[in-house]
């Protein structure tokens, strides 16, 4: 119905509203393992620019890296996440959430270390100190409510950031994300 009225089927773990766009940088998650984190990231390309192809060619192997002086460094690494929050509010998902994304580097939560096996990775595009938009906090509510309608794991599963999972290593998405307001909107959305 609206914007952030997202399902995800759980057979193939394809959100209904969300441009797809392969990544190739996927594979299975350990035998029995399902998610039970979720994990917000934040992403621009360039640094501090939103908009643009930039991104989506990161996903998928395709970043050019003379196509500005910041990419070279990024253009080769094999990354990806589940989902990306554009700053319009537009899903875009790479890989399907019954897959294991690349999204966590390594990391730990709990003691449990290697995180991209147990979490779903979703990317906001933004930059640390640069406040997200409303309708990226309304569109990742959605999602997150989507996730836990359809993966029993995640129904009470915590969401962190990525700084948390890696701290001293990332600093996303940031100390511009409202964590409060994330949690508004989520309490808002339960009680519909």
């Amino acid at each position: 119905m609206g914007k952030t009225d997202f399902r995800i089927d759980p057979r193939t773990g394809l959100a209904n509203a969300a441009r797809q766009v392969a990544s190739p940088n996927s594979d299975e998650r350990p035998d029995g393992v399902q998610p039970d984190l979720i994990v917000v990231h934040g992403i621009s390309l360039p640094p501090g620019e939103f908009g643009g192809p930039w991104i989506d060619a990161l996903f998928t192997n395709r970043l050019d890296p003379a196509a500005h002086p910041a990419f070279a460094e990024v253009a080769g690494l094999r990354v990806s996440a589940h989902f990306l929050i554009r700053r319009d509010g537009e899903l875009v998902q790479f890989v399907p959430v019954t897959r294991r994304a690349w999204h966590a580097g390594p990391s730990m939560h709990c003691g449990r270390e290697c995180c991209n096996d147990f979490s779903v990775g979703i990317e906001l595009e933004g930059a640390d100190e640069v406040p997200y938009t409303a309708v990226q906090y309304e569109a990742l509510a959605g999602l997150v409510r989507a996730l836990r309608d359809v993966i029993p794991s995640l129904r009470q599963a915590p969401i962190v950031g990525h700084s948390d999972i890696s701290p001293g290593r990332k600093t996303d998405p940031g100390p511009a994300f409202d964590w409060g307001r994330l949690a508004q909107s989520l309490a808002a959305g339960s009680s519909a």
